[in-house]
């Protein structure tokens, strides 16, 4: 009797731990076993007033991030129905005064880049996610816009909403 019901407990056991699964990633991306494709298509800048190469830059280093850390495949931007989908537009991209002396001077100047980005999740749970990320970086007055606005891009802004983007879509953040 007691042998049964060990036998029982066992099974009841392993039936149990058979049922659950857990999804680890060194990454810290969560991806749906099913999923094997991405696209990533490129970014449109709507933006008033824009930097001409922010799209290309913002859509490769996404792209790479994603492939990179992920088993995702890049598909074409043509191919109909990807397992996920991004589809981003630049909304804003801005100078504005940050910060200002007592003589109603700028002391330091800001950039500031919106994207808005649709992401769609055609296997596991579906739920995808339309959302605007933000990121802005200072600099010193004095200096041109022109002059440092590419630094900022590669350095800041780009990385740290490529961050945003992927840690959202991923990581569930």
């Amino acid at each position: 009797m007691i042998t049964s019901i060990k036998a029982f407990i066992s099974i009841a056991l392993l039936s149990v731990l058979a049922g659950c699964s857990v999804k680890y990633s060194t990454t810290g991306a969560s991806i749906d076993q099913e999923a094997k494709t991405v696209n990533i298509r490129f970014i449109e800048n709507r933006a008033p007033i824009n930097n001409p190469t922010l799209s290309q830059k913002l859509t490769q280093k996404l792209r790479d991030k994603v492939t990179g850390q992920t088993r995702l495949t890049q598909v074409n931007e043509t191919e109909p129905r990807a397992d996920y989908e991004f589809k981003s537009t630049i909304t804003g991209y801005s100078f504005s005064n940050a910060a200002v002396t007592n003589v109603d001077q700028a002391a330091t100047s800001r950039l500031n880049v919106t994207v808005n980005v649709t992401f769609i999740k055609r296997v596991g749970d579906k739920k995808g996610f339309t959302q605007s990320f933000s990121r802005s970086a200072e600099f010193p007055a004095s200096q041109l816009p022109s002059t440092v606005e590419n630094n900022l891009l590669e350095n800041n802004i780009i990385p740290g909403i490529t961050d945003d983007i992927f840690n959202r879509a991923f990581a569930n953040w």
